[in-house]
C-alpha cells in the first residue's frame, strides 16, 4: 500500500507547464467568479467609488479656493494693517513734533515773561532807590541847613532872621549839590 501512495504521488505532481498552470476546472471556475466579482464591481462598486472620488476632488478644489481666497483676504488685510500702522507711526510722529514745538513756545513763552518780570522788578527797584536818594537828599539839605545856621549864630553871635539864613543856606546847599553833580558827571 505504500508502494501504491508513492506510485500515485509520483504521478501526482507536476512537471513544467503544469507547474505554473492550474487545473482546468479551477482555471474555469476562477475566470467565472473573476468575471462576476468584476461585474459587481463595475456594476455598484465603481460608480460609488468613481462618485466618493469626484466628491472628494470637489471638497479638495473648494478647499484649496477657500485657502486661496483666505490667503489673499489675508494678504489684503496684512497690506492694510502696513499701512494703518505706517500712518499711525507718522501721526504720532507728528504729534510729537507738534508737542516739541509747543513745549518750545511755552519755554519761550516763560522765558520771555520771567525777563519781563525781572525787568519790571529792576525798575521798581530802580525807582525805589531814586526815591529813597531823593528823600535822603531832601533831609541831608535839612539838616546842613539846620546845622549850618546854628553854627553861623554861634560864630556870628547872634541871630539873623531864621527865615533869611534858611533861605541863603538852601541856596547854597543847591548851588553845592549842583557842583556835586556836575563834577560827578564830569569824571
Amino acid at each position: 500500500m505504500t508502494n501504491l501512495l508513492i506510485l500515485a504521488a509520483k504521478e501526482a505532481e507536476p512537471t513544467g507547464l503544469d507547474l505554473i498552470l492550474p487545473a482546468v476546472d479551477e482555471l474555469v471556475w476562477g475566470t467565472i467568479s473573476f468575471a462576476v466579482v468584476v461585474f459587481f464591481m463595475m456594476k455598484y462598486a465603481l460608480p460609488k467609488i468613481r462618485e466618493t472620488i469626484a466628491a472628494r476632488e470637489d471638497a479638495i478644489q473648494e478647499a484649496k479656493e477657500a485657502a486661496e481666497s483666505e490667503r489673499s483676504e489675508a494678504k489684503r488685510l496684512f497690506e492694510e494693517y502696513k499701512q494703518q500702522l505706517g500712518e499711525a507711526r507718522s501721526e504720532a510722529n507728528r504729534i510729537i513734533e507738534e508737542s516739541r514745538g509747543a513745549a518750545e513756545q511755552v519755554r519761550k513763552d516763560i522765558l520771555a515773561k520771567s525777563e519781563k518780570d525781572a525787568e519790571a522788578i529792576v525798575a521798581r527797584a530802580q525807582e525805589q532807590i531814586q526815591a529813597e536818594r531823593q528823600r535822603t537828599l531832601q533831609e541831608l539839605q535839612s539838616q546842613i541847613a539846620d546845622i549850618s545856621i546854628e553854627l553861623a549864630g554861634k560864630v556870628v553871635g547872634r541871630s539873623i532872621d531864621a527865615e533869611a539864613q534858611r533861605e541863603m543856606v538852601d541856596a547854597y546847599i543847591s548851588e553845592v549839590s549842583g557842583m556835586g553833580t556836575n563834577g560827578g558827571s564830569n569824571n
